[in-house]
């Protein structure tokens, strides 16, 4: 979903800082390189860098930022969307407990206390954390995941009620609708994929969340609901997807004090 989402903002004329581990010299076992997205980017005619970052190491992160500042002179929009997991609940090796917490927790902690400054000075901004039904509903085998999802969704709607008076959003996309991410499609080989949507339909509901207003702010969006309210990321899925999410929570905007 990375990928689709950093070449959608570059259609919309973003110049995006691509992040992540994968590179041409040193691959990862899911497919896909920065060098592939900047590629296709490139292909698009928009602009885009790459930016090497293992977000299990906070040097790393804070460099991420201070480099797209260097490169563009400007930080407008965040979105922390990478995640691991590993299969477990309360057997789980601390360890790999630990490392699911830095990666999909800490990070984007660590993103945002470093992007915040550049945002104000821009005069704004815009927070896109990127959740999961594991959130909300305990998935067998998924404890670490989800606890770090739903500390996620609390640790934005924190930041949107500090930040809204600088004009800079931060909102909570939910992927509740199956996504046929490469990390997704890779640790489920066995499911039926014919109802889960490419990546290029979460990226559509992640731009129209960027597309809003500052005063939209700390909320937590369900994918599935924001195709019924809004009409938007109509299904690219080969079959229609039929289940319901089994919890869901909406959230009004957070006002200022």
């Amino acid at each position: 979903m990375g990928a689709a989402t950093a070449i959608a903002l570059a259609q919309a004329g973003a110049r995006v800082a691509c992040a992540a581990r994968s590179t041409a010299a040193q691959p990862q076992p899911t497919p896909g390189t920065l060098e592939e997205t900047l590629a296709r980017i490139a292909d698009g005619g928009g602009e885009a860098i790459a930016v090497p970052t293992n977000l299990a190491h906070e040097e790393d992160v804070v460099a991420m930022v201070r480099t797209t500042v260097e490169r563009f002179g400007r930080l407008d929009v965040l979105i922390n969307n990478a995640a691991i997991t590993f299969v477990g609940d309360l057997d789980i090796p601390m360890k790999r407990y630990d490392l699911v917490m830095n990666v999909d927790l800490r990070a984007p902690f660590v993103a945002m206390r470093e992007a915040v400054p550049h945002m104000r000075t821009a005069g704004g901004g815009s927070i896109v954390n990127v959740s999961s039904a594991a959130a909300l509903y305990p998935y067998p085998g998924l404890m670490t995941y989800g606890v770090a999802k739903v500390a996620l969704e609390r640790l934005t709607l924190d930041a949107a009620k500090q930040l809204q008076r600088d004009r800079i959003a931060a909102n909570v996309f939910r992927i509740d609708v199956p996504v046929a991410s490469e990390g997704f499609v890779a640790n489920a080989p066995q499911l039926d994929h014919s109802d889960w949507e490419p990546c290029e339909v979460a990226a559509e509901g992640i731009l129209w969340v960027l597309r809003q207003p500052p005063s939209f702010s700390g909320r937590r969006l369900s994918m599935h609901r924001l195709r019924e309210t809004e009409g938007i990321m109509r299904s690219r899925a080969q079959r229609p997807y039929t289940g319901v999410p089994p919890v869901e929570l909406h959230d009004g905007l957070v006002e200022p004090d």
